[in-house]
């Protein structure tokens, strides 16, 4: 008889861990797929200092190492494979993936977004090592030092004044001659002391031997190459990249309700506009993309889908 799981998650880091462990935990047949390996961004952090609990020099791929142990000690399942369709209307949901095809009487989605790249050459081998895609998590590791922000929207310029708080100066980069974030949130940088600007202007190259040592910026109008090289006695600086987010939802597109941006629309309870199908982590919208909302996330979601299923598949 072909198998059908009470829950099946999409996604295999923070958010779709903890659903798994709270599904498995509570006797539902779980199963997380992961196209890749388990972890999704924080699996690239060498450092964890703000997650709760994570005191003794956590890292990234240290967190999910422990997250994956504790998910499999309840007995959820974690296999390898992409998934490329889903038929997510009818009351057994029906997973198609390049190995197997799944059933499931309820789904998580927790396929996560990722940071959108500049392409700049070093900027992928120092990422970690200088190169940040988060202020929240990063700002505190540039106490004192200068900073970069690539970028003019509003995460942009609210994180370079959240930066400001810690980085001796804050510099924004935007390759246009204007901000694009809101008004009110352009006020506070202009007026901010330890923030200025470079405009018209993009990121041609970062430079460094194992950390940030220096970045090349391209003026868009003229054509000019500026070479900015870390202090002799920082040695360093960080480069924070807010270009905005691609959120993993190519699958649903047409299937679930979606924001502008691309991310899942849910309630509070991470439910769907489709019955049975929830979502949790970064691929939802919302409003502070971190580990610690993202393990939430999935918690609520494992509780609701066994609500759920209680509900819907009650004899």
């Amino acid at each position: 008889m072909e198998k059908i799981y009470d829950v099946i998650i999409i996604g295999a880091g923070p958010a779709g861990l903890t659903a798994g462990l709270y599904a498995a935990r509570d006797k539902m047949s779980t199963l997380v797929l992961e196209k890749e390996k388990p972890g999704g961004q924080i699996a690239t952090t060498d450092e964890v200092a703000n997650y709760p609990g994570s005191i003794e020099n956590a890292t990234g791929p240290s967190l999910v190492s422990r997250m994956v142990d504790q998910c499999k000690e309840f007995g959820a399942e974690i296999e390898k494979d992409n998934i490329k369709e889903v038929q997510l209307e009818e009351k057994i949901k029906v997973l198609i993936g390049e190995k197997e095809t799944y059933k499931a009487k309820s789904v998580v989605i927790a396929t996560g977004a990722t940071p959108r790249k500049l392409g700049a050459p070093g900027e992928k081998e120092l990422t970690g090592k200088g190169v940040s895609y988060c202020a929240t998590c990063d700002a505190d590791f540039f106490t004192d030092l200068e900073v970069f922000v690539i970028g003019g929207g509003d995460s942009a310029v609210e994180e370079a004044i959240h930066l400001s708080k810690f980085a001796r100066k804050v510099t924004i980069v935007h390759r246009r001659e204007e901000l694009k974030a809101a008004k009110s949130i352009q006020e506070k940088a202009f007026k901010n002391e330890k923030i200025g600007f470079i405009w018209n202007s993009s990121v041609k190259e970062i430079k460094g031997d194992g950390m940030v040592e220096g970045m090349v910026l391209e003026n868009l109008q003229t054509g000019e190459l500026t070479e900015f090289e870390a202090d002799d006695e920082d040695g360093t600086f960080g480069i924070f990249i807010f270009v905005g987010y691609l959120p993993q939802t190519g699958l649903f597109k047409d299937k679930l309700n979606l924001s502008k941006a691309g991310y899942i629309l849910t309630d509070d309870n991470m439910h769907t506009d489709l019955s049975g199908v929830l979502a949790a982590g970064d691929v939802r919208e919302k409003s502070l993309r971190q580990v610690a909302t993202a393990v939430g996330d999935g918690a609520i979601a494992a509780i609701q889908a066994e609500k759920y299923i209680d509900h819907a598949f009650e004899e």
